[in-house]
């Protein structure tokens, strides 16, 4: 069985390179935000900067896109909130299985969210509404971050998932830190 397991391995790269895109967006858009909102800020209070009238609803926006991708990394760092206040009373190959069981379920929401927000994206409200302050862009960049994050959770569930299963066959040393 481990050389299977070492087969699959070898698609760590496309989870290590996909986690890097999805934090270099993030901070793209952190940085993006932070700006417009210095601009928003100093346009209110310096009489020659112009405050942009599209400044808050880009902000909102970029803090959606983060929100739901910033979702998915955590997903592979294994940083969401856990309940592990049994973990050290229960046997470890339950708490695996519980581990699985939860991954699965998080997976279902993924799948949701691509299929909820693909509906939404094609839906009349965001293919015809537009910004108020930006009338030439679509809602649809409002909604669209919902299925992209759900499309990266399921990579990132995918890869917890066999984690997990390979931990009950291939005995590891202790777990690299994903930066």
């Amino acid at each position: 069985m481990p050389k299977i397991f070492k087969t699959l391995d070898k698609l760590e790269v496309v989870y290590d390179w996909t986690y890097k895109i999805v934090m270099f967006i993030c901070k793209i858009l952190l940085i993006a935000d932070i700006a417009i909102t210095v601009l928003s800020v100093l346009g209110r209070y310096v009489s020659f900067i112009p405050a942009p009238a599209w400044g808050e609803q880009m902000v909102l926006t970029f803090m959606v896109y983060m929100a739901v991708l910033s979702a998915a990394l955590g997903i592979r760092r294994g940083a969401h909130i856990r309940m592990t206040a049994l973990d050290n009373k229960l046997p470890k190959k339950l708490i695996k299985v519980l581990d699985i069981v939860a991954d699965v379920a998080v997976l279902v929401l993924a799948v949701i969210m691509i299929q909820t927000g693909l509906n939404i994206c094609n839906s009349p409200l965001a293919k015809f509404g537009k910004y108020e302050s930006i009338p030439t862009l679509s809602r649809v960049w409002m909604y669209l971050p919902v299925p992209v994050a759900g499309v990266s959770m399921i990579l990132f569930e995918i890869e917890a998932i066999y984690r997990h299963i390979k931990a009950f066959f291939v005995q590891e040393e202790p777990a690299k830190e994903v930066q």
